[in-house]
């Protein structure tokens, strides 16, 4: 749903998916984008994470799966996405991940779109990664940072979707989706404040000790913490 969500799933598959080439894409990139686009249409198999930017008017021949990992936030951009896997005749699937609280969004599809869509049930003996992406966040805090900015991104482009009858932030469990989001503590933001979290455990140690493996970008965070102190 939003450019930070992209910034860190893209740099969370890629170092938890080996041998397959992950290559991500949003609005902000710019300059980078179209260069981004022409070498993942190029590829013979890979994964492309990205925003709704890609949703629309855009051919990459023979994709496979589509899988909405965030609703989008208008019914139209729902079949659009999906649409990327059935360009010129071709057939693929197309996967929408729904809490339980949002399966009324299927009905709505079903009326807006005059979309059917079937339950896939969930699947058995998965992995969990999330200690390994805590893990990641401890040894580098660009990652740490990106798994912050994620989450409140995330929880701000919620508040704002078409669909607030279905999508109600109110009824988010933050708990739960920092867990999800592998985050070591709750951010400050506005729709936080005042809430107590018991059901998530931050980590025991001030995180401003975490520092970036880029020895030039910690340098400069180090001068920063000097000057403030």
């Amino acid at each position: 749903s939003t450019c930070a969500c992209v910034e860190y799933y893209g740099k969370a598959l890629e170092s938890l998916i080996k041998q397959v080439k992950i290559m991500s894409i949003h609005g902000k990139m710019k300059h980078k984008r179209n260069k981004i686009f022409t070498e993942f249409r190029k590829l013979p198999g890979g994964i492309l994470v990205c925003t709704d930017v890609m949703a629309r008017g855009i051919d990459i021949p023979e994709v496979h799966w589509v899988v909405q990992y965030d609703p989008p936030s208008s019914a139209s951009a729902f079949v659009h996405r999906c649409g990327r896997t059935a360009r010129i005749g071709n057939v693929g699937s197309a996967l929408v991940f729904l809490l339980p609280m949002e399966e009324s969004y299927v009905s709505f599809l079903s009326i807006n779109q005059k979309c059917p869509m079937q339950e896939m049930k969930p699947q058995t003996n998965v992995l969990d990664l999330l200690p390994k992406l805590k893990s990641m966040a401890l040894a580098d805090r660009a990652v740490f940072e990106k798994g912050m900015k994620a989450f409140v991104s995330y929880v701000q482009a919620y508040a704002k979707h078409e669909c607030n009858l279905i999508f109600r932030i109110k009824d988010l469990d933050f708990a739960s989706l920092a867990k999800g989001f592998a985050l070591l503590k709750m951010p400050k933001m506005p729709e936080l404040r005042g809430k107590c979290f018991p059901d998530f455990t931050p980590v025991a140690f001030n995180t401003d000790s975490i520092s970036f493996k880029d020895k030039n970008r910690e340098k400069q965070r180090q001068k920063q913490l000097e000057q403030q102190r």
